[in-house]
């Protein structure tokens, strides 16, 4: 009897120490991802250091009108970052029909399928306007809407929604005349060409229907942004953005004062899809000029609309889903 109880407290001795040994391997193995033990992992944050990265770069390539090379090489990042986090980039070939002939266009587009697919539509330019004589850059004419664009679809990507969310880069939003539409004709404006192809093609697939709604950005990346609500855009979706905007102390920046803008968002209106544009045009100085460039946007200006947006796209799905 006292061998049988040595022999058992032998063993005892050994399971403890091998639980020890166990525990200890444990508390210094690697941890799987929390998605991998059950759990839930937290949503990516919008970045808007990453987003003035990629502005930055955008910038970089120099003046980006419609047709050029710039554009392309434009394009070839915008699809290169998206890869690089998983997202395929389908391209939305047709010939833009300008006052000063045929020119190649091409929207980008990328979807992160919902519960369901209808669909809400986050899009901006990514062209800059020619403007003779003048090195344009379009560091918040252009280049921040594009930016902004690849940053969200990262922050966006792994998110829960109930609508597909389809982010669009379209190209030619600039008219390739002097002004807004000092050439173009009557039913065939010099601007929006993109957008305005975007919509027909959604007509003649039979998709409309499945456009619930329309967000813009164009020009939000100004140091000291403010935004004024555009008075063609849907009443409920303005009110929904802003009073978020509010609620996360950013009513500075999205102001109650208004103003209308002619803007990518016209065409989908025009449709009868709900839209919305976000756009620093009365107050930044610098649009169409030269000094549109890095001294006067801020990575600060992308991250309060990042996180407006972010905050307020859950309040616009549910809606739309009821």
């Amino acid at each position: 009897m006292r061998r049988t109880v040595a022999a058992l407290g032998i063993v005892a001795a050994l399971v403890a120490g091998a639980l020890a040994s166990s525990t200890r391997a444990a508390a210094s193995a690697p941890q799987a991802p929390a998605a991998a033990r059950g759990q839930a992992s937290t949503p990516a944050a919008f970045d808007g250091a990453k987003a003035f990265e990629h502005l930055k770069q955008v910038v970089a390539i120099g003046p980006r009108p419609s047709g050029s090379p710039e554009l392309r090489e434009t394009r070839a990042y915008i699809t290169h970052q998206l890869a690089s986090i998983g997202l395929t980039v389908q391209e939305q070939r047709f010939i833009g029909e300008t006052p000063r002939g045929p020119v190649d266009m091409v929207n980008l587009i990328v979807r992160l399928p919902g519960r369901r697919a209808d669909r809400i539509v986050i899009g901006g330019h990514y062209d800059t306007k020619p403007i003779a004589g003048m090195r344009f850059v379009g560091a918040s004419d252009g280049a921040s809407s594009a930016a902004f664009l690849v940053e969200l679809a990262r922050a966006l990507k792994g998110r829960p929604h109930d609508l597909t969310y389809e982010l669009v880069w379209f190209d030619g939003e600039e008219a390739v005349c002097r002004g807004w539409d000092d050439c173009g004709k009557p039913g065939s404006p010099d601007n929006t060409y993109g957008s305005r192809f975007y919509v027909q093609a959604a007509k003649k697939a039979g998709a409309l229907p499945s456009l619930k709604t329309m967000i813009l950005v164009d020009m939000i990346g100004a140091d000291g942004l403010i935004l004024r609500r555009e008075t063609k855009s849907t009443a409920w979706l303005t009110d929904t953005i802003w009073n978020t905007a509010r609620r996360l102390a950013y009513g500075h920046v999205f102001v109650d004062a208004s103003l209308p803008v002619e803007d990518d968002h016209l065409p989908f209106l025009e449709a009868g899809v709900p839209s919305v544009d976000l756009i620093d045009l009365q107050d930044y100085p610098y649009w169409h000029t030269a000094d549109d460039t890095l001294a006067h946007v801020s990575a600060r200006s992308l991250q309060i609309v990042g996180d407006v947006l972010i905050a307020a796209l859950p309040e616009i799905d549910a809606k739309l889903a009821r």
